[in-house]
């Protein structure tokens, strides 16, 4: 039997999973609660791992929950082949995760630019830091801070049981005038009863950048996900004029699909 790796105290903090829940085949929420506080932005992502043979198997992943919470929270991915969401997809409640102390990413809400509109553009487990990101905005309106931005999440899925946090995010629109939530399903006809928004997100974007008038010279636009759609949506926005710096992206394709 090979050994099991030992866990150095002053890289790893113990998480134990406190609850999970299915939203779709391969799709899950989970919440962890580390024995010691992990600092992050709103946006960031935190590093999960398990023992596996002579290594810790790791794997980064956007947090959903606001920094102010006492648990951190995970939309995942179950990849059959992959090193790492197998054996996550099976640790119980009550079950233990290894996570790093330090969060990392750059993906974070832009307050550098002075925009006044931000576009967030997801595919599935990409709507993470998004969720983050509203939840902590949500908090501070509770606390009577005026929100002077406008906010358009545009989250796609083949199908709506994909959509997690889609109930959250209705909500939080219904409830603040400045934001707004899009779900689009790209295979309608899997889902006759759908009645909402119909496509790929780079395919509305444009239609919603449009309607919401807003320009490349006042918004600051966010795609997290697939990295095909990434790739796809960057060239929509390089030729309708927004520069570089008004694109910030966060690639999936190492998280979703290790």
């Amino acid at each position: 039997m090979l050994p099991t790796p030992a866990v150095p105290e002053s890289k790893y903090v113990t998480g134990q999973v406190v609850s999970r829940r299915e939203v779709g085949s391969g799709l899950w929420i989970v919440r962890i609660r580390p024995a010691e506080k992990i600092v992050f932005l709103a946006g960031q992502y935190i590093t999960a791992g398990l023992p596996g043979g002579t290594r810790m198997v790791e794997r980064p992943y956007s947090v959903v929950s606001s920094p102010h919470e006492p648990e951190l929270e995970f939309f995942l991915e179950l990849v059959p082949i992959g090193e790492l969401t197998p054996q996550l997809y099976q640790v119980p409640v009550g079950g233990e995760v290894q996570l790093r102390r330090l969060a990392k990413g750059r993906f974070l809400y832009d307050l550098k630019s002075g925009h006044p509109n931000h576009f967030m553009v997801a595919t599935v487990t990409g709507i993470a830091p998004y969720v983050s990101m509203l939840r902590n905005l949500v908090a501070r309106a509770g606390q009577g801070e005026e929100i002077l931005h406008r906010i358009v999440i545009l989250q796609g899925a083949s199908q709506s049981h994909e959509l997690g946090y889609r109930d959250e995010l209705a909500e939080y629109a219904g409830h603040h005038d400045w934001f707004h939530y899009i779900p689009t399903v790209s295979r309608p006809w899997l889902e006759p009863a759908w009645d909402g928004e119909k496509g790929r997100v780079e395919d509305t974007s444009r239609k919603y950048l449009d309607d919401f008038a807003f320009t490349p010279a006042d918004t600051t636009v966010y795609v997290c996900g697939n990295p095909n759609m990434i790739d796809n949506l960057k060239g929509l926005l390089r030729r309708a004029g927004f520069p570089k710096e008004s694109v910030q992206e966060e690639v999936y394709w190492h998280a979703e699909k290790e």
